[in-house]
């Protein structure tokens, strides 16, 4: 009897350095990255998925890689500002994934950035991780989670109607000239919000500039559409008084990238009428859905939202790591 051939063991997965991966090795990963952003989320990654490549072709990517054999199964890429830390991207391919090689991932992006004096804050919203990471094992200590929704809308069914405004206002297309009170607006609408605590640039006005300027510059949200953005003000002090900002995310899907409204017109329509014109205005243009991301925990808004046609269609989570500075060893015990 011809004696029984076992198949071959795996190869053992091996983190290594971002900057050590060719574009040509790491682009059926992207490839699948881009597939699945659309099919789950109708969100064109390639954009994104242009600026990975960029990057990775100047080897000025920090980040790392997990190859299996010859084959690039996963990667994550960071950045540092200032004194925190942000995980852009942390994809692992589905052939593969177990909550394990994530955690692979993140650690390798986690630990140099912990490491890193004087980060004092890393900051990740991943909307591509695979089940089970509503809690986090890494540095528990240090760490807080926020569960996030990501919520879409049919434009087509939507009737996005007139509301009641309790307030007066007169309402303008977005001009690059609202730049600067739209950040006084975010600083001030957010204070003591939850999403300040997610995101430390809606504390103070620079930081919102900052935010404000990645959002139309950058496609990470898409690309920004002027058109069905949007700023309110009051009518008797010409004051702004809320914003509503959108982009494309493929040609028939619009994003609302950001909405506020300013602690006083809270309550008044003055949300509703933002969030209806730039939704109107994209179904206008002709696109079949619009989507937003927004705090589980933020009540309000999920149920303007709900009210006003969008459906949960998927639920992550944003980490928030702070404090490791003060155990500078931490990152030594993974080693």
């Amino acid at each position: 009897m011809a004696a029984r051939l076992h198949p071959p063991l795996p190869a053992k997965p091996e983190i290594i350095d971002l900057r050590r991966v060719s574009v040509s090795e790491l682009e059926p990963l992207l490839r699948e990255e881009s597939a699945a952003w659309r099919e789950d989320l109708d969100w064109d990654f390639e954009k994104s998925a242009e600026l990975v490549r960029r990057f990775v072709d100047l080897r000025a990517l920090n980040g790392s890689a997990l190859v299996e054999g010859n084959r690039v199964t996963g990667y994550v890429y960071y950045v540092l500002v200032e004194n925190k830390g942000l995980i852009g991207v942390l994809y692992g391919s589905r052939a593969p994934r177990t909550r394990e090689r994530e955690d692979w991932l993140l650690r390798a992006a986690l630990d140099p950035m912990i490491a890193s004096s004087p980060n004092e804050r890393v900051e990740c919203q991943l909307m591509m991780l695979g089940p089970g990471h509503e809690e986090v094992p890494l540095y528990p200590e240090f760490v807080t989670t926020f569960e996030r929704n990501f919520m879409r809308v049919n434009l087509r069914k939507a009737a996005l109607r007139e509301g009641r405004l309790r307030r007066q206002i007169f309402v303008e297309r977005w001009s690059d000239q609202y730049q600067d009170p739209a950040a006084h607006l975010i600083a001030n609408a957010y204070e003591g919000h939850i999403d300040s605590r997610i995101n430390d640039q809606y504390r103070n006005v620079e930081g919102a500039r900052r935010f404000l300027y990645n959002i139309v510059q950058y496609p990470g949200c898409g690309a920004f559409y002027r058109p069905a953005s949007y700023a309110a003000f009051e009518a008797e002090s010409g004051r702004l008084c809320g914003i509503s900002l959108t982009s494309l995310v493929a040609l028939d899907c619009g994003h609302i990238t950001q909405i506020c409204v300013s602690k006083a017109a809270r309550g008044t329509g003055v949300g509703y009428e933002l969030l209806r014109r730039s939704l109107t205005t994209l179904r206008d243009a002709q696109c079949r859905s619009a989507s937003l991301t927004v705090t589980a925990a933020n009540l309000g808004a999920v149920q303007l939202y709900e009210q006003t046609g969008f459906e949960t269609v998927r639920r992550f989570s944003a980490y928030v790591w702070e404090g490791f500075g003060r155990a500078s060893s931490i990152a030594r015990r993974s080693l």
